[in-house]
């Protein structure tokens, strides 16, 4: 049916992945499993210190975050994150170039330690929208890139940047771990 030379080739591919599998170096297997992506949903909210207003100035930003997270295909699991650093440069329009670090601990123990140092800044009628791009460099999903997007709207009228600034918003929230 195969003819001596088909049924050598089948064999040999058949050896090659056979051996890829149960050769593959146990640190290959383990690494595998730390490189799932993760992807949480939920809320956010940050303050500013001092207010944002309109002139550029360095600020500090905390931001805490509520998320449900699906952790792998088909189990999801409740989250916490704490973010804090600052931004050199931030204003009612702008966090320009980011400091930030964020804490995120999940319902079964552990954690991501993420550090953010790029970002784009989009504010559309009042509304906030910030995308923070890093890396995670500890726990679950380390060596992965991280990438939380917050739309948020302003605790005060956001007629505040004239005047006292703001302190602070409330929003939506996307974090998401992956390669």
């Amino acid at each position: 049916m195969f003819g001596r030379r088909g049924a050598a080739v089948a064999l040999s591919s058949l050896t090659l992945v056979v051996s890829s599998v149960v050769w593959a170096p146990a640190g290959q297997a383990h690494e595998s499993e730390h490189k799932e992506g993760v992807l949480c949903t939920g809320s956010s909210t940050s303050t500013y210190d001092p207010a944002l207003t309109l002139v550029p100035r360095q600020t500090r930003v905390r931001a805490r975050g509520n998320y449900e997270c699906t952790v792998e295909p088909g189990r999801t699991e409740p989250a916490t994150g704490y973010m804090e650093g600052k931004s050199p440069a931030a204003s009612c329009i702008t966090l320009d170039s980011p400091h930030l670090r964020e804490f995120v601990h999940y319902a079964d123990g552990k954690r991501s330690l993420i550090v953010y140092d790029r970002d784009t800044t989009l504010r559309v009628a009042g509304v906030l929208v910030v995308e923070l791009s890093g890396r995670v460099v500890e726990g679950r999903g380390e060596g992965l890139a991280a990438q939380r997007i917050v739309t948020a709207l302003p605790r005060q009228l956001p007629t505040e940047c004239l005047t006292s600034g703001l302190r602070g918003s409330e929003g939506g929230a996307r974090l998401e771990i992956g390669p």
